[in-house]
């Protein structure tokens, strides 16, 4: 069975898999990591090396859409590229898992919030499910890690509109 997704399931949150990803899966976080920390010195001058709190680029959703975007095709990509890396990372939820936490970590150290971060948590997912059609299989389809990537674009307190429901809607596996 698959313990990332199984711990995150248990624990009901993200912080489960942040814990057992980077034990479970080499250092391939790593890689997708500093892609995006490289990413964002290239295109934004941000060094995380050197933080500083006036250096931080303001966390607005075309920030989050751009770093987001950018770590998680490299990401795609480079599990398109050695299969047998794609096949190392059980089933899907480990490639979730560590695509979205990659994404997740280059938003919130480039702009210093972590509700940025947590948006480019939420992209990834989206972007891989409309990418690969699933985050998983069968019931590890993570459906606990998936949600709004716009909370920076609307007031999330008004509301859950239908489009903004998760791609796991409706939610299959919790159905009994």
């Amino acid at each position: 069975y698959d313990q990332i997704w199984l711990g995150s399931y248990m624990s009901g949150g993200v912080g489960f898999t942040q814990y057992a990803t980077a034990a479970y899966t080499d250092n391939i976080l790593d890689e997708y990591t500093y892609y995006g920390m490289d990413y964002l010195k290239d295109k934004y001058g941000y060094d995380y090396t050197h933080p500083d709190p006036a250096a931080v680029i303001a966390p607005t959703q075309g920030i989050v859409n751009d770093l987001a975007t950018e770590v998680n095709l490299n990401a795609m990509e480079q599990y398109e590229q050695y299969p047998t890396m794609m096949e190392d990372h059980f089933g899907g939820s480990q490639r979730a898992g560590v695509m979205a936490a990659a994404c997740g970590l280059t938003c919130s150290i480039g702009t210093g919030n972590s509700n940025a971060g947590l948006n480019g948590w939420y992209l990834s997912m989206l972007m891989h499910k409309e990418g690969w059609s699933r985050l998983g299989f069968f019931g590890y389809d993570l459906q606990d890690q998936c949600g709004s990537a716009n909370s920076l674009s609307m007031e999330p307190d008004r509301g859950l509109m239908g489009e903004l429901r998760g791609p796991n809607y409706p939610n299959y596996a919790m159905n009994v």
